[in-house]
């Protein structure tokens, strides 16, 4: 077991070790190297090949060559493959999946407003039902009540069936069974792959390394890399605890620890282990910085997101001049909504930057249509999809059929539940707050329809069918509230909204077609395994970081690796930053940013370390 801190050079040793192995005259083909993910595989091969391409060694191309690289879905489904014959066309594809989910919701009572992410998170809790071989009966969904969680799963089990296809997890599962059942197809992959090397191994799942231990018996030539400490996948069934009980499994096993760390500099990789360190569940160790002192990571408190933006986009142009290429610099944050902000404030400085996440559009978020739906019908709107997207939220229980035409008159509606009084009644209430709206300015127009017309009880009730907390929703109104605030009537908020998603759109055309140097935004998670002179870290506050899910010793310990993670990516100079206020509420600076500092008896609300500023 080859514990590797950040920048250790981990890549360099898998590659060396193979070479190794072969100059010992281990058969290349009885050599197997797993990775998580197909660039990284494809990375590994390369630097293998540039290694042997440049070794003084007898050995001729074709026969190193013979060493295999590949993920654990690829090399699962090439076992799967010859056993039972599947073919390429056997695996269902990630866009197949989604459709199927899409006419799933289309087509049923279920009613999901952000149904991408819906469909997102509901892809990834199946993956981790099928995964971890959990009883769908006992199960709790984390995102929706727990009947239509079932429905879902098992409708979407009844169409791989029909169509006689499997997908990822199905190749786990079916690999463990294979294995399990079938001693003599478990013997002859025993004999073809002699000596295993695992990359990442802190990212294995529990079903994988299951697969993995079976693989490797009875000589138990396995190789691991990783470090317990860059564990942030939970979601997906990753366990640190998996890598930490590597020697009770193997207790012959010996631990090498990569010490040194050749990226960043002194003052960084200091900082970075007083946080760590605060984690219980890991191995100790002390990590040696390559690199001679540097500067101090630089932490600062700001008022608001705003100027935190302004300022980090300001840093960005100063660091420009003084000769760092933008490629040089990353903003990292935990989730994506903290991206928009800063996407706006760097198109208006001109600085490129490449997004490695999809940016979030606040203005195409479903809250934002329902606010600029109830905004156009009180500048006089009649659109019938103006009233589709907001008749029920909140709830006033109308039909779509009362709305016949595409230009709604409210007098027929009202004639459509004439002999309901108590409908008519709610019909001249809507009637009258879209009149109010219409003669206010855009962000109490908003406050408005958010407190007078009902619309964040809607919000509560809709985040208790997705189980999720309603501060989640509120922020997204928060936001849009924040946007509306600089513009007097609805016409030039709804101008500026235009603007900002054609400059958008230029970016991602930009995007595709950049060839030059560009900032890199990016969440902690996207941002694993890469590095920059530059880093800058936004939004180091509670509910940011540790995330407000973040609840159980566990999850907090998970979000510590994550914020380790995201400091372990620069080389030179490290920025924190947080923010007091956000959407005229109080916020408290992440308790990752406390233990970050040294140890003076003081805290970080009193702004006394010598690393800490304010602006």
């Amino acid at each position: 077991m080859v514990l590797a801190g950040p920048g250790s050079g981990k890549t360099t040793v898998i590659t060396h070790r193979i070479k190794r192995l072969l100059e010992q005259g281990v058969s290349p083909s009885g050599i197997l190297v797993i990775t998580f993910t197909k660039a990284a595989a494809r990375e590994m091969k390369d630097r293998f090949s540039a290694l042997m391409g440049q070794a003084a060694c007898k050995m001729e191309r074709p026969d190193w060559s013979r060493v295999s690289f590949g993920t654990f879905h690829s090399i699962f489904y090439q076992i799967l493959r010859l056993a039972y014959g599947f073919q390429a066309g056997s695996v269902l594809g990630e866009e197949e999946k989604r459709q199927f989910f899409k006419e799933f919701i289309s087509q049923s009572e279920l009613e999901v407003e952000d149904e991408g992410e819906f469909i997102t998170s509901v892809v990834n809790e199946i993956s981790y039902v099928k995964g971890n071989r959990l009883d769908l009966d006992c199960y709790y969904s984390q995102n929706c009540p727990e009947e239509w969680f079932k429905k879902l799963y098992r409708g979407y089990e009844d169409m791989l069936g029909r169509m006689g296809k499997i997908d990822f997890d199905d190749m786990l599962t079916m690999c463990y069974d294979l294995f399990s059942e079938r001693k003599d197809i478990l013997k002859a992959w025993q004999n073809k792959y002699r000596y295993i090397l695992v990359d990442e191994f802190q990212d294995i799942n529990r079903l994988q390394y299951e697969i993995v231990k079976m693989l490797a018996r009875p000589e138990n030539n396995l190789f691991i890399v990783g470090d317990d400490d860059q564990s942030i996948y939970r979601f997906r069934g990753a366990r640190p605890e998996i890598m930490l009980g590597f020697e009770k499994d193997f207790p012959g096993a010996k631990r090498v620890l990569l010490a040194e760390n050749y990226r960043s500099a002194r003052e960084i990789v200091e900082t970075s282990l007083r946080l760590i360190s605060h984690n219980r569940v890991r191995y100790e160790k002390d990590l040696i910085p390559v690199h001679g002192p540097g500067r101090p990571a630089d932490v600062t408190i700001y008022e608001n997101p705003l100027q935190e933006t302004e300022q980090v986009a300001r840093k960005i142009r100063q660091y420009a001049g003084a000769g760092y290429g933008y490629g040089d610099m990353a903003v990292l944050f935990r989730t994506g909504n903290a991206s928009g902000l800063l996407a706006e404030k760097l198109m208006e400085y001109n600085i490129p930057f490449f997004m490695r996440d999809v940016i979030p559009n606040l203005y195409s978020h479903w809250i934002a249509r329902d606010f600029l739906s109830y905004l156009a019908l009180g500048m006089g709107s009649r659109k019938r999809s103006d009233f589709f997207c907001i008749m029920n939220r909140p709830k006033r229980y109308l039909s779509r059929d009362a709305f016949e035409n595409t230009e709604v008159s409210l007098d027929a509606v009202k004639s459509f539940y004439q002999d309901k009084d108590w409908m008519e009644e709610r019909i001249c209430d809507l009637e009258g707050d879209i009149r109010t709206i219409g003669r206010l300015r855009p962000q109490a127009a908003i406050q408005y329809i958010r407190k007078a017309v009902g619309y964040d009880e809607y919000l509560k009730e809709y985040a208790e069918f997705r189980r999720m907390k309603p501060e989640e929703l509120f922020e997204i109104a928060d936001q849009l509230m924040e946007s509306a605030a600089g513009f007097q009537t609805a016409g030039d908020w709804m101008a500026h909204i235009r603007q900002y998603e054609e400059a958008l759109k230029e970016q991602r055309k930009d995007e595709k077609e950049q060839t030059g140097p560009a900032v890199t935004l990016s969440t902690m998670h996207s941002a694993k395994g890469l590095e920059y002179a530059v880093v800058f870290i936004i939004d180091a506050n509670e509910g940011a970081v540790p995330h407000h899910k973040a609840k159980l010793p566990a999850d907090i310990e998970e979000e510590r690796r994550l914020f380790y993670v995201a400091m372990t990516r620069a080389k030179e100079r490290l920025h924190i930053c947080a923010v007091r206020e956000r959407y005229h509420r109080k916020q408290e600076i992440s308790r990752f940013v406390e233990e970050c500092m040294p140890k003076t008896g003081r805290s970080v609300s009193g702004l006394d370390h010598g690393l800490l500023r304010t602006e």
